[in-house]
């Protein structure tokens, strides 16, 4: 079997009753690494290569359903027309199978204003979007050259509702943004009241291998689940289930000018159309993934949409002694895997404030009467307030525990949280606090048998790491601290030393914090503050990471970083090399310095040596050369030089005898 790009659906294939088939195909990337089912896969093959692969298959599915370029539509048809001219050299049936889009349905308007329902039965009546109509072309052709009871070429179209399913395709954009929770309303772009047919990506699987097992008489297949959604029904569910819960309708232009979409993707989303699939429900037998939908399956859909995108959350606690650094190592681990740190304090004065904003909006409903289901919130807000009030007067400032926890698991809870994840800062303290607060509701009825006690998973850390240092290095760190900061975060002398006490305190009971978490077989790590070994331990960040905009700030950051270096390491180097040569100049310097003393000292041993071989020359030789030239002058020899050293000797014998 060929596929052209559908990982998703034949892996899903390969592991169902279909198993039986051998998968070929072409991929669009080397890397590319979600096609380990396939037995043979091919990059960009040859014309001559494909119809020769094509030839050695029972069954050919080319996938045109979304972002289909017009390269992929002229091999489509290229496909269909060569293997139909060499039908007759088949040895045995084959099957090609074009799944389409139901965009090819877009401008088909129903029958009757009664029953606004389209089914196969009116596929000849389909009347396509205008920057569809080589779809729909190659629709036809695919219909036309599959026809006949002794072909030996089947063709089938599979009209495909949008795929959704696992990454989540062209809704991926509103689930990345709820994810992220980085606005408080997900965008709507335009009304949103618009039908769109839709099918889950295993449905659309199962689909094909119906059709490869039964070969029904129908060549043309919607496939479509049963829901009836509009744009707007999907995306508060996106927004209900994985973000901030509220939408905002913003003028369809601006999802072009957010790069929300491009104009292809956008004509996709806007269409209207309310389709029924009866072939699907009364021929095949289907085990459906997500029959009734997108939005009654969400739940479902979100698991998938994380599992597959490796959106998991991390969840980390932070403990150990007072001024080991819990807070700065929480700061560093919240920038790394983009993760939310949670401080207690600020966690209590957050929710305050929100009361207090809630409170506000009841007493003004009071005042003006309104009975409305947001009044009812803010009414249990205003005594949610009381509450908080009147135990913080009772206890000194402080907050009962069963308040306090309250606070903490509604934020663990909290959207964000539940998404990227946290890092709980020196918070809980105690083995009792740490049961209360992630110990689970149905602890109570907990098998006996069972020896792991229950606890909530969804806010449990997974990850727990214990910081610590010697108290000698702790006191010193603190008395290094400025007196202000040290006031702030009650580290005086006064304040330090019993925090420190207490802390130990805790840590040598017959119940600790540590010990909770290893009874959950959540085992503490005990490392010192280095933020390499944490993240090490903790794995690599499971999130979008940047966005486009921050990859690029954080290149340019990284280039202009690169730059400055290779600036210093060029003055660097420049500073090196001109001491080297000024000390090369000195040394030259010095060296002509001794060579000239050396002369001066070889001069003056020379002359010391000669001045005896001078006096004897004097003595000896001068008289008797002297004497010589006076007479060469006298006679003019033919050759003066013989004729003074004849003299010269002659005159040095007769003085020594």
């Amino acid at each position: 079997m060929l596929h052209r790009h559908l990982s998703e659906i034949f892996q899903l294939l390969s592991t169902c009753e279909a198993s039986a088939f051998l998968f070929v195909g072409t991929v669009s990337a080397p890397e590319d690494g979600t096609a380990a089912f396939l037995l043979e896969k091919y990059l960009s093959p040859s014309r001559d290569e494909l119809l020769e692969r094509l030839l050695q298959c029972d069954v050919v599915v080319y996938n045109i359903s979304e972002n289909a370029t017009p390269q992929l539509l002229e091999e489509a048809t290229w496909a269909i027309t060569s293997l139909h001219a060499e039908m007759q050299n088949f040895k045995s049936r084959k099957m090609f199978i074009l799944i389409s889009t139901v965009m090819t349905w877009a401008m088909t308007k129903p029958q009757s204003s009664v029953n606004v329902l389209l089914t196969e039965e009116e596929f000849r009546r389909r009347r396509p979007h205008p920057n569809f109509k080589n779809h729909n072309n190659l629709e036809k052709l695919v219909l036309k050259l599959g026809r006949g009871k002794k072909s030996k070429l089947s063709g089938y179209v599979v009209g495909s509702g949008l795929q959704y399913g696992k990454g989540e395709s062209l809704f991926h954009y509103f689930f990345k943004v709820s994810w992220l929770m980085q606005s408080p309303e997900v965008p709507l772009f335009g009304e949103g009241t618009n039908y769109i047919p839709m099918i889950h990506i295993y449905d659309l699987a199962r689909v094909i291998q119906n059709i490869i097992e039964l070969r029904p008489k129908s060549k043309y297949i919607l496939a479509v689940d049963d829901s009836k959604n509009t744009l707007e029904d999907i995306v508060k569910m996106i927004s209900n289930s994985l973000g901030p819960g509220k939408i905002k309708k913003v003028p369809e232009q601006e999802a072009i000018a957010m790069k929300a979409f491009t104009p292809e993707e956008m004509e996709y989303l806007n269409i209207n159309l309310r389709l029924d699939a009866f072939i699907i429900k009364d021929t095949f037998s289907l085990t459906w993934t997500s029959e009734s939908g997108i939005v009654e399956n969400m739940e479902t859909i979100v698991e998938e949409y994380k599992d597959t995108r490796q959106l998991l959350p991390i969840r980390i606690c932070l403990v150990g002694p007072p001024s080991v650094g819990k807070t700065t190592v929480s700061e560093k681990l919240c920038n790394h895997y983009q993760i939310h740190h949670i401080k207690l304090k600020e966690v209590i004065e957050e929710k305050i404030t929100q009361l207090v904003t809630s409170s506000c909006m009841f007493q003004k409903d009071m005042v003006n009467g309104s009975d409305s289901v947001s009044g009812e919130g803010a009414a249990a807000a205003h005594k949610q307030l009381d509450n908080i009030n009147t135990s913080m007067n009772m206890n000194a400032g402080r907050l009962e525990d069963h308040l306090l926890f309250d606070i903490l698991q509604e934020k663990l809870n909290s959207k964000p949280c539940s998404n990227q994840g946290f890092v709980l800062d020196g918070f809980p303290k105690t083995y009792e606090q740490a049961k209360m607060i992630f110990t689970g509701q149905d602890s109570e009825d907990q098998d006996l048998t069972v020896k792991r006690p229950v606890y909530n998973k969804t806010i449990t850390p997974e990850h727990v790491i214990a910081l610590d240092a010697s108290d000698d290095f702790l006191i010193k760190r603190v008395q290094g601290l400025p007196e202000a900061v040290a006031q702030k975060m009650r580290y005086t002398q006064d304040d330090f030393p019993s925090r420190l006490m207490r802390y130990r305190q805790l840590s040598t009971a017959e119940e600790t914090l540590l010990d909770y978490f290893d009874e959950l077989e959540i085992h503490p790590e005990r490392i010192g503050t280095n933020l390499k070994k944490i993240t090490e331990m903790v794995g690599i960040p499971k999130n979008y990471g940047l966005s486009p905009e921050e990859q690029e700030e954080e290149d340019r950051k990284k280039e202009e970083e690169r730059k400055q270096n290779l600036a210093a390491e060029a003055t660097e180097k420049k500073h090196r090399n001109e001491a080297a040569l000024a000390e090369m100049v000195a040394q030259y310097e010095e060296w002509q310095k001794n060579l000239s003393e050396v002369k001066k000292q070889e001069g003056e041993r020379m002359e010391a040596q000669s001045l005896p071989l001078r006096n004897y020359l004097m003595k000896y030789v001068m008289p008797s050369l002297t004497e010589a030239m006076l007479e060469c002058s006298k006679i003019k020899p033919d050759d003066p030089v013989d004729f003074l050293v004849f003299l010269s000797v002659y005159h040095h014998i007769i003085t020594h005898q």
